[in-house]
């Protein structure tokens, strides 16, 4: 592995995690404007949750695979929908009677168009996409242009409709930059169209890949056809209500059929191990608790020596040294600790494999059979590797 490519996955990494950063930042601060302006938005608890999981599962792909273009697109959609949510509370605020803040009407204007793409083109893009970063084949080229189209088109047809702005916090809010004529509509309807028929394509697509996979791959597309089969779905009924009294309702659909994306690349990637996320989650898990456990104990053990000390030596480096020391003796055996809790709890089957090795370790120092020593050793590789066959072959 060369030097380059170590700094471009580093780079990766940390522009990953920064892009994360930017969206839980975006999204906390949209929850406490809205709040603020006592205005909420509808589904601030269901995209809440969204918002969370999209740029985390993002950040992690772009870490472990960052050539790979799945991980960039949940951060984009991650990134964008926390724009919307913060864009909507910084509008409600400045839109209030005795508000003095500027800008309120094109955050406004900005809350009704950018949380399209990420709603509607982004999961065709995934469908086609997933899990390699790569389409199905050259054929299926196409259907990504179509969906960049209606992405660029349905963008563009929000953020120029004249009128009053869409889903304003403050009621008979115009487009300060709406076009009159009929060229929004166009787009609009050019964008609608065109997304309804990619979303139709990507998911014929990944149903087709899930159709021409294998083994654990099989696993790893099986929740997520299933999410993009739901997804196409709850558009439909989205469309057809769009029009009646109950296009709230279509919005319910969307939202709870987007929401499964995050959750179905969630599934495919920690319980199936795509792109060697576990191995990440792993370490974060048991470093972070140990981190946690040191630093709590740490700051309670500086305290309660203080206390005991200060009266017969008057100084508080004493505590902070043997505060120290003792952390620094602890790191070793509650790592292997927290670890072990870790692996039973999280990666049972890793458990199980290196308990049964153990087993296997003891039992060999009393065995001196050679043919029970073998079956032992059959055993151990059964159970640990699970092979479809084992033959133990020994030198005469």
């Amino acid at each position: 592995m060369d030097a380059e490519y170590l700094m471009t996955r580093r780079g990766a990494t940390m522009l990953g995690w920064a892009l994360f950063s930017l969206s839980l930042l975006l999204n906390v601060l949209g929850g406490v404007l809205s709040e603020v302006a006592d205005d909420s938005a509808t589904f601030d608890l269901a995209f809440g949750v969204v918002l969370l999981v999209l740029p985390a599962v993002g950040a992690l792909v772009v870490s472990r695979r960052p050539e790979n273009a799945i991980g960039w697109l949940l951060l984009v959609a991650g990134v964008l929908l926390a724009v919307s949510g913060a864009a909507y509370g910084y509008a409600a605020v400045a839109q209030s009677e005795d508000s003095t803040l500027p800008a309120g009407v094109d955050a406004a204007w900005l809350t009704s168009w950018v949380f399209l793409p990420a709603l509607f083109g982004i999961p065709p893009l995934l469908f086609l996409l997933f899990p390699d970063g790569r389409p199905l084949g050259r054929r299926w080229r196409f259907a990504v242009g179509l969906t960049v189209l209606s992405l660029l088109a349905m963008s563009g047809g929000g953020a120029l409709q004249p009128g009053p702005l869409v889903d304003s916090p403050a009621a008979g809010v115009e487009n300060p930059v709406g076009v009159p004529g009929s060229l929004a509509s166009i787009l609009e309807n050019l964008g609608w169209t065109s997304a309804f028929a990619s979303l139709l394509l990507s998911t014929v697509s990944l149903v087709l890949r899930y159709r021409r996979s294998r083994g654990e791959e099989r696993l790893q597309l099986r929740w997520f056809a299933f999410s993009a089969t739901l997804f196409l779905l709850c558009f439909s009924v989205s469309a057809a209500l769009f029009v009646t009294p109950y296009a709230a309702v279509g919005q319910v659909f969307v939202v709870v059929g987007f929401c499964t994306i995050p959750m179905a690349a969630g599934i495919a990637i920690l319980r199936y191990r795509l792109y060697d996320i576990d191995l990440v989650v792993n370490k974060t898990l048991v470093y972070g608790g140990l981190t946690a456990i040191l630093v709590g104990f740490y700051l309670a053990s500086v305290l309660l020596l203080r206390l005991a000390l200060d009266p017969l030596t008057g100084q508080s480096d004493l505590a902070v040294a043997a505060s120290t020391l003792v952390v620094a003796a602890l790191f070793r055996p509650l790592r292997a600790r927290i670890q072990q809790t870790v692996d039973r709890r999280f990666y049972r089957r890793r458990y199980d494999a290196v308990r049964t090795l153990d087993a296997f370790a003891d039992q060999l120092r009393h065995e001196v059979d050679l043919d029970a020593v073998g079956s032992d050793l059959r055993t151990a590789v059964s159970d640990t590797m699970q092979p479809a066959h084992v033959t133990l072959w020994l030198r005469t």
